[in-house]
């Protein structure tokens, strides 16, 4: 569904993306873990059109994203949850979640998925009207999520979703994440909690300073002992 095939992405004269590729299939869940400034988050903004390359090329669906305004990218099936969660604070819950169905053609399916949201999400339910700056971080994590999907992607991709929640929220996340995918979303999730991203990933890759150093299987990255030594804490 997605390949990333030698990109090379750079701030000024910073080199951050050094000849990553990568691929994700259709219905997996893949992970990208690295310590902060590894070009985990540049990765996802390069997928999303929102850095320009330097050389290489990003597929999505067969068509080809490098010269692809974000705002076209969005509709092609493809949602970025962004890293700090990126809502709109003076609007309520639900004119952010319908703000997500902006693009879509099928206006007659948006109530039915606001609805979806809602089973998902119940306390966004209860905050329906509030506006979304007064929301907890968990909560405004959920909506980012929820927003996400009112575009209908056929994949997802979310940066740190995890970042500044309790574990009990951090939990519910990615029960959601989980329960997005066995629903047929594909999913690409960066996260710097690599315990619990290796835990419901098919496949994982290491990236290190712009490099990806190690890819594989991610049970089997999750019981290696140099990546638990590196970045699980043990």
């Amino acid at each position: 569904m997605l390949k990333i095939d030698n990109i090379n992405l750079y701030y000024g004269v910073i080199h951050a993306l050094k000849d990553i590729s990568l691929e994700v299939k259709q219905s997996e869940i893949v992970t990208l873990i690295g310590a902060n400034g590894a070009g985990k988050s540049s990765t996802l903004r390069a997928i999303s059109g929102l850095e320009p390359l330097k050389s290489g090329t990003i597929t999505f669906k067969g068509t080809l994203l490098n010269k692809v305004p974000a705002n076209k990218i969005v509709s092609l099936g493809l949602s970025h949850v962004p890293e700090g969660r990126r809502i709109f604070p003076d609007l309520t819950v639900r004119e952010n979640l319908e703000l997500g169905a902006y693009l879509r053609k099928d206006k007659a399916g948006i109530k039915e998925d606001m609805d979806m949201i809602f089973s998902k999400f119940p306390r966004l339910k209860e905050r329906e009207k509030q506006l979304s700056g007064t929301l907890s971080g968990g909560e405004q994590q959920m909506l980012a999520i929820g927003r996400a999907l009112m575009n209908r992607p056929e994949m997802l991709i979310l940066d740190e979703p995890s970042m500044g929640l309790a574990p009990l929220v951090v939990k519910d996340i990615f029960d959601t994440i989980v329960e997005v995918n066995k629903s047929g979303t594909t999913i690409l999730l960066v996260e710097q909690n690599a315990n619990m991203a290796l835990a419901i990933a098919d496949r994982a890759y290491v990236l290190e300073t712009g490099t990806i150093t190690t890819s594989g299987d991610a049970k089997a990255l999750l019981n290696d002992d140099v990546i638990r030594s590196a970045y699980l804490g043990e």
